[in-house]
């Protein structure tokens, strides 16, 4: 293919969750098609209005055609738009850009379709998780997640789950592209924990290890999380290992919980934002169970790692969860509804027998081959992109 794509993300690797971790691997993806892709992402590392740009790392593999522009982001996102949009026109002066893509409906993919719009040009955006509830009910923007919705040139979306929702609100005559995230089965394979990793973590010999991975909020569960350690520590040693980090404003309920339970009890570990997919795929390991019940949610790129290590994976049926999860095939499912239960749910994965446990981590893992392989993503981004693009594709 040929031509130049924009792609918007509010954030993109090293950010840390999952929308900055998909985003990366998606560009990178685009520019391996063959396309010139330039990334434009907003970060505080810089000045507000700052644009600091850069041949993307590993950018050799994929000719020299992945460009990474950051902008410092102001202190209210109004401005911020308005410098970015004049900061896009001076992109397009530069480079004649043939279409751009939204990753994220707001504010990413609001901006995609106006420059599109303003510029005559083709759009996508991508729907990825909680963007669509996010605007839908109040405090959101109904009205600028209904307009980028409807004057998109292609909307896709991360679930099955997530198609639905969009078609309840601009009508079901809107196609949806559903686009699965995807993992890499090199990076995220199954084999045994390291324990040299479990003696710098402070894990103990006969501790149940749960784990969640990404970025630990409320809408990923939190505070049902920490009902369910504290249900799992009355019969047994169990930690939570949290593989990543926990946002700025949920710290606060943490260190409560904490600190209500004195020195002894303190067995949840942060990682922190590790340096790469790799060391992500090594702390996978450790889990005995990979916990993911989330309120709302899309389809995680922790969820399907956890199954390409062949790990048990216990989540809510949020989002795009049961279109990778088969209860009792290859992980487990409890309702969103249910979730004060998780504690339960996790005793009844943990006891289970060892055969059991393998034959499920087995079909976790193949399930990941078959469904969510990089190279049906691929597929799916080359017919999109063909169809945005029509004119400078070969």
């Amino acid at each position: 293919m040929r031509g130049r794509l924009l792609f918007i993300s509010e954030r993109y690797a090293p950010d840390i969750g999952g929308v900055a971790r998909s985003a990366q691997r998606i560009s990178r993806a685009i520019a391996g098609l063959g396309l010139e892709t330039h990334v434009l992402a907003w970060t505080k590392t810089l000045p507000p209005g700052q644009l600091e740009s850069s041949r993307a790392a590993h950018a050799s593999d994929y000719g020299g055609r992945l460009i990474l522009h950051r902008i410092g982001l102001f202190a209210n996102w109004d401005t911020s738009l308005q410098h970015t949009m004049n900061v896009i026109e001076w992109l397009h002066g530069q480079h004649r850009l043939d279409a751009v893509w939204g990753h994220y409906l707001y504010p990413a993919g609001f901006m995609a379709v106006m420059l599109a719009e303003s510029l005559g040009i083709g759009s996508i955006v991508s729907a990825r998780g909680n963007d669509v509830d996010r605007l839908m009910f109040p405090p959101g923007d109904f009205a600028r997640l209904q307009w980028t919705l409807e004057r998109a040139g292609i909307v896709t979306a991360v679930s099955r789950d997530l198609a639905a929702k969009i078609g309840v609100l601009v009508g079901k005559t809107r196609p949806v592209r559903v686009l699965h995230n995807t993992v890499d089965p090199q990076t995220f394979e199954p084999g045994a924990a390291e324990p040299e990793l479990r003696e710098s973590l402070g894990l103990y010999p006969r501790e149940t290890v749960l784990t969640f991975c990404g970025e630990l909020r409320h809408k990923k569960g939190l505070p049902f999380l920490l009902s369910a350690l504290d249900h799992v520590r009355a019969t047994r040693p169990a930690c939570l290992v949290v593989i990543g980090e926990v946002r700025a404003r949920e710290q606060q309920l943490l260190a409560d919980y904490v600190g209500d339970r004195g020195p002894a009890p303190r067995r949840i570990l942060v990682t922190g934002q590790l340096a790469s997919p790799g060391d992500v795929a090594r702390y996978l390991r450790l889990s005995d169970v990979l916990l993911q019940p989330s309120v709302w949610d899309g389809l995680p790129n922790a969820l399907l790692e956890g199954m390409a290590c062949g790990r048990l994976v216990l989540a809510s049926d949020a989002g795009g969860m049961p279109e990778a999860i088969e209860h009792g095939v290859n992980g487990f499912l409890i309702p969103r509804a249910q979730l004060h239960r998780l504690g339960e749910a996790i005793l009844e994965v943990i006891t289970l027998s060892d055969q059991r446990r393998g034959e499920i981590g087995r079909e976790a893992r193949q399930t990941m081959l078959d469904r969510f392989h990089p190279d049906r993503e691929s597929g799916w981004l080359e017919d999109v992109l063909r169809e945005v693009m029509p004119r400078t594709s070969s």
